[in-house]
């Protein structure tokens, strides 16, 4: 049975699997083996052109007004049918292969619901002209003396000559309509003058900085109030403290060694900062286990650590001309009570910070021993290793974690750094009469 329509002949060619072969003419009898080589597809006793048109739509289409750049070839569906199983790089190149254009075959989101209605399991029917749709004018390629049937508006054309594309292109391009002026409406015209009257022209950096406002800085003169008042009264406590050192032993020398700031670090041989390391890690800004230390220590002679280890730390800062200025500040660690108390009687006005390994047993002889109200007077350092899980025993307190890398030794100059600019900043503000 001769059917006329090629994409009613193609879906009933699939559902019925009809074997389908090529042809190079129209005559079903001159057939060869391969499809690009091909001008026609024979479906048993019907024979169309491979670049006949169909009634499926392309996906944004106007179904008002369908011509033949808005629906798929004959080509273009069977070759989506045919690699339906194909991955998608290997279905672009042979769409390719085969001299689809870009706008001319199915694409691969497509080429699911163009195989499932030809298949006759789904798709979207909504896209299928019916018979008798308006369509745009062109030559038919149905043989004489065959009748059209129900569908005789889409043109049904063979694969033009390089003369027809070339004048089919001129006349597209002739046909399109001219691009429209824009002609600016009055009122917008009024409206850009209005703005461009208002308009601040910067041309340098002091004119960018021109208001018509007075500019009121009460709220950061009352914040900065707040912190002088802190810092003053810090100050008055810290001389009061010093007069009452006694008088034998008030000379220069203790007077300045009593200015040194204080760190108190945990006795637990567990911790990861002891006072056999302290000094390298500190000073030298390079991490070393405990163990390790202790043991280094031992072979040069001291299997004891000091009940008091001081540090000399260098600090470089810039003036505005350039000039490098280089100071050194001297810090004093501890690990007990006992050696906390050679400092004389003010040595907790000194304390600067307390590093903790989150054990509350190491607060008990200290002067508050209480966690929440020992570092509300001291800076409180949580030490701990970087892939360690959070201790939930310190989230109540006001510490700072000290994450230290367990591997890689160049991060401790950044860690040991950070550590410093906290305690920096922490002294500034709570015992600024510490700062050297």
């Amino acid at each position: 049975m001769s059917i006329d329509d090629p994409l009613s002949a193609l879906q009933q060619a699939i559902k019925s699997s009809t074997p389908i072969t090529y042809s190079t003419s129209p005559s079903p009898q001159d057939t060869c083996s391969s499809l690009l080589l091909a001008s026609h597809i024979v479906f048993g006793s019907s024979t169309f052109p491979k670049t006949a048109l169909t009634r499926y739509r392309k996906p944004g289409s106007n179904a008002n007004t369908v011509n033949g750049a808005d629906v798929y070839s004959l080509e273009a569906l069977y070759v989506a049918w045919l690699l339906q199983d194909a991955n998608a790089a290997d279905y672009m190149k042979q769409t390719r292969e085969h001299g689809l254009a870009a706008s001319g075959f199915v694409s691969v989101t497509e080429r699911k619901k163009v195989v499932e209605w030809l298949k006759g399991t789904g798709g979207d029917e909504s896209r299928i002209i019916p018979f008798g749709s308006a369509a745009a004018e062109g030559e038919s390629t149905t043989p004489p003396g065959t009748p059209l049937g129900k569908f005789a508006s889409l043109p049904q054309t063979a694969t033009p000559s390089k003369n027809a594309r070339s004048s089919t292109t001129a006349a597209t391009s002739t046909s399109s309509p001219a691009k429209r002026r824009y002609v600016p409406d009055n009122a917008d015209i009024e409206v850009v003058k209005k703005i461009k009257a208002n308009e601040v022209e910067l041309k340098d950096r002091k004119t960018v900085l021109r208001g018509i406002k007075p500019n009121n800085f009460s709220s950061v003169r009352t914040v900065i109030a707040e912190k002088v008042k802190k810092v003053k009264e810090s100050s008055r406590a810290g001389s009061s403290s010093h007069s009452s050192t006694p008088g034998p032993s008030d000379n220069k020398s203790l007077r300045k060694r009593n200015n040194y700031p204080i760190i108190i670090i945990s006795s637990s041989p567990t911790a990861l900062i002891t006072m056999y390391n302290v000094k390298r890690f500190l000073q030298e800004a390079t991490f070393e286990l405990s163990q390790d230390a202790k043991a280094r220590s031992a072979a040069e002679g001291n299997p004891k650590p000091e009940d008091m280890v001081p540090l000399y730390r260098k600090k470089t800062a810039m003036e505005s001309s350039g000039r490098e200025i280089v100071s050194h500040s001297r810090y004093f660690v501890v690990d007990s009570v006992e050696a906390l108390s050679k400092f004389g009687t003010d040595a907790w006005d000194r304390v600067v910070c307390v590093m903790t390994t989150g054990q509350a047993w190491q607060f008990r002889p200290y002067k508050w021993s209480e966690p929440r109200v020992l570092f509300h007077h001291v800076k409180g350092i949580y030490v701990t290793w970087s892939n360690d899980p959070p201790n939930p025993k310190i989230k109540d307190w006001n510490v700072t974690e000290l994450k230290i890398d367990p591997h890689r030794r160049h991060v401790d100059k950044s860690t040991v750094a950070n550590f410093w600019k906290i305690l920096d900043l922490w002294i500034q503000q709570n015992k600024p009469w510490l700062m050297t």
